[in-house]
């Protein structure tokens, strides 16, 4: 009888440790899915933007045809947010989109009919509305793997991380220049 009671107290310790086992996996893996539903929110919100500048370019272009370095600028920062693939690579490539689309704000000021354009106006509006969902999207996805790395870093959870794979998670951080305004001369545009 005693060898039968061990055996059922084996057998109960083993399911108990294997339901934490998996409550704890299943854990992971839910807040993994919730680090990338954040990621693909960021991602919509910059595809966004980026659908959105072609058509601001163009409407600036029919007003500052001469203002081509600072339109190239922005198609330039516009293709390297495409292309890049980590949240590192977005960051910058961010930032480089913010900037040129700063430097275009400045060459604007110097067209009042173009300020004064209903499209122009309706493009900075959508533009200004994305570029606060971008803020969100970042904070909400910046949130969701602050939680997530703490499972991955607190014990015991470190311990199932480890063996299952799961592995800390990069924040969508601020290039490194973020603080600095960027520097706007139009001493060469030839004017």
């Amino acid at each position: 009888m005693k060898k039968f009671s061990g055996i059922i107290i084996a057998i109960v310790i083993i399911v108990v440790l294997l339901l934490v086992f998996m409550t704890s996996y299943n854990g992971f893996v839910n807040a993994e899915e919730d680090v990338e539903q954040s990621y693909a929110q960021i991602e919509n919100q910059l595809q966004r933007r980026l659908d959105l500048i072609p058509n601001l370019v163009n409407t600036v272009k029919g007003y500052a045809s001469h203002e081509k370095e600072v339109i190239q600028s922005i198609s330039d920062a516009r293709a390297n947010l495409a292309g890049a693939k980590t949240p590192e690579e977005e960051a910058t490539a961010n930032a480089q989109v913010s900037s040129a689309l700063s430097r275009l704000l400045v060459v604007v000021e110097n067209y009042p009919n173009l300020k004064a354009d209903k499209q122009f106006t309706q493009l900075m509006d959508e533009l200004s509305g994305t570029e606060n969902r971008i803020s969100v999207a970042r904070k909400d996805y910046n949130e969701q793997v602050s939680s997530y790395n703490k499972k991955v870093k607190r014990f015991p959870g470190a311990i199932l991380a480890r063996i299952s794979g799961f592995d800390e998670k990069e924040y969508f951080q601020a290039n490194s220049n973020a603080e600095n305004a960027p520097e706007v001369d139009f001493g060469g545009s030839g004017e």
